[in-house]
Parts: C-alpha cells; structure tokens; sequence
C-alpha cells in the first residue's frame, strides 16, 4: 500500500517539478507548502485525485487567511460551496473530537458549518475534513458599515449561538478546568518572564490573578469554540449568518469564551459585544461573579498573549502590546472587573 501511495505521490508531483523522496519528506513538503507556489497546484491536484468527496466536475480554491496551519480550501460542486480543511494526521484524533462536536452542534441547531465527512490520504501524512460552507462576509469586515443597532442585535444573536454551543458537556476523562487552566498558567508564566517585553503595572496584574484564581474551582467543565470573537462570525444580510472555525475548540468554563470580546470584539464594536454578552444572558445583565471571572481570564489572557505572539507572529508584538494597553485602560490596571466601555440601559 505504501508503495503504490508513493507512485501516485510521485506521478503527480512530476508535473510541477517536485521530486517526492518519500513519506517523511511528503509530510515536510506539507509544512513547507508555502514556500513554493507549485506547492498550491501539487495539493489542489493531489486532493481531487484521492478524495472521493471531490469526484466529478468539481473546483477548489484556497483561502489565504488566518492564523491557523491548517490549510482551508472553498470547494464549488454541483452550483453549490462546500468547506475544505487539511490537516497533518498527527492531529487525527483530535479532528475526529471537532467532527463529533459539529455533529452535536447540528443537534442544538447552532449556525455553524455541518460536517460532512472527513478521512486520511493514507500514505501522505494528511487528513482533510469536508464541511458545509457559510455564506456571507467577516463580522470584523462588516460592523463598521451597518447601524449601532444592528451591531447590537447581531451580538446579540451571537450570545444566543454561544449559548447553544456551551449545551455540549465535556467528557468523564476530561480533567477539571480549574487544575487545566492553572497549570497552563503557570506554564505560561515561566515563559513570559523569559521574554524582554513586559506588562505596564505587571505586580498589579499578577496580584489581582492571584487573588482570583481560586474563583476558577468547581466552574463547569463544557465544550469551548475557544475562538469566539468577530474575525470567526459570519454576517449576511445583517444577521448572524454562522459561526466558523471550531479547530481550536476545548473544554472548560463557558465564561472563558468571552475574554476574546475584550481582547478583539470590543476593539471592532462595543454595540456587538454588548449585544453578545446580553445575548448570552437572555437579556438580562450578568452579575458580579460573571464579571470578577470575565476580569480573571482577561488578565490572565494578557501574559500568555505576548508569550504566543512572539512565538507565533513576533513581527506583530506591537499591534498585540496596543490591543493589551487598550484593556488596561479599559479596566483601569483591573481595579475595574467590568470594562468602560459596557453600559446598563
């Protein structure tokens, strides 16, 4: 089987001027796929051929955008768009978890991709999952340009799918939240203080995490998108069209999502991040241990964020040091566990 995998690999390789040398250098020749423009052609080819999803009149387009290493691709058949992921398959498992948590979001009618169907190209080293595409434009792209209101009750369609989405209750082997989140923590803590960069009133910070993190004991352990905020929500006609990009999902405490409204959504538009919250909360305002949690993960979001990106995208410190400023102030130093920018009616 390996061997006809790796003449299949190898004639179509040819083509384009690659030389396959064998199943380890195909799993590299995936990581490095960007740094040579036949790499795009190579793979767009390679995935037709060998998934059976793909059959027929079909063609795909890949999308340059994100963070993640994942590589997505938009797949038209049949007059209509279809979702493509790739994925190195030591991620497999993984994978399958996101693939059962869609299936689960189907049932809790969230507005979200469905999942479709999802295998490996045996031999290459790739997985790919097939998915239901979300019509409509980038929240991020699109607030700007609608009312405040509408802003308002887009957010507040968001908290309502967020909702949904917390209804999925984590498995028996998944270890509490409290020791997961406390043990990155201090993880993160250990690489921060190797780093150059550093928080303005850091003790301050570090003061008000410590006194709070045992706030984090007993919270419910249920399923996180872990990416909640404006750049992964579809609008279209302007409503909530869809939530996108479950890959980085996790288990824990559903208040853990909305730090991402203070760190990104808010900077965007206070109307919709208002909105989601109230949304979230049946519209009614969250109380004071909502708040004090909400102000916990932020601060505590703000070391691991400089440890990420200088690891991931250190040409990018200044635009995150901006983003961590604006929710210093925004708390005031985290003498404020609610922000300035949320209002009541």
């Amino acid at each position: 089987m390996q061997t006809d995998n790796l003449q299949i690999l190898t004639a179509l390789a040819q083509p384009f001027g690659l030389k396959v040398l064998g199943f380890v250098s195909t799993r590299t020749l995936y990581e490095r796929r960007r740094r040579t423009d036949y790499w795009g052609d190579f793979m767009e080819q390679l995935l037709i051929e060998h998934i059976p999803f793909l059959q027929g009149k079909v063609q795909i387009e890949q999308i340059h955008k994100g963070y993640s290493s994942e590589s997505k691709y938009i797949v038209f058949k049949n007059d209509q768009k279809f979702l493509l992921r790739t994925f190195d398959n030591k991620h497999y498992s993984s994978k399958e978890m996101e693939f059962e948590a869609l299936l689960r979001m189907k049932e809790y009618n969230v507005k979200c991709s469905r999942p479709i169907e999802m295998g490996k190209l045996e031999g290459s080293g790739i997985g790919f999952m097939i998915l239901s595409f979300i019509e409509g434009d980038d929240a991020s792209e699109v607030l700007s340009n609608i009312s405040l209101k509408e802003q308002l009750n887009i957010g507040f369609e968001a908290g309502e799918e967020l909702l949904k989405i917390h209804k999925f209750i984590a498995p028996n082997n998944i270890t509490s939240w409290y020791e997961r989140k406390l043990k990155k923590h201090h993880e993160y803590l250990v690489k921060y203080f190797q780093q150059d960069v550093r928080i303005k009133n850091e003790s301050r910070i570090l003061s008000f995490i410590d006194d709070n993190l045992q706030l984090m004991k007993h919270r419910p352990n249920l399923f996180q998108h872990d990416d909640f905020h404006v750049g992964n929500l579809i609008i279209k006609d302007n409503h909530l069209s869809g939530v996108i990009d479950f890959n980085r999902y996790d288990w824990g405490d559903p208040i853990h999502e909305f730090l991402k409204v203070g760190m990104f959504s808010s900077e965007v538009s206070i109307p919709f991040s208002i909105g989601q919250i109230r949304g979230y909360h049946k519209d009614s305002e969250p109380d004071d241990h909502f708040w004090r949690l909400y102000s916990l993960y932020l601060a505590m979001c703000l070391i691991s964020s400089i440890v990420w990106i200088i690891k991931v995208k250190p040409e990018e410190t200044n635009i995150m040091m901006n983003k961590i400023n604006r929710v210093l102030e925004d708390h005031d130093f985290f003498r404020l566990i609610k922000p300035k920018w949320y209002y009541e009616d």
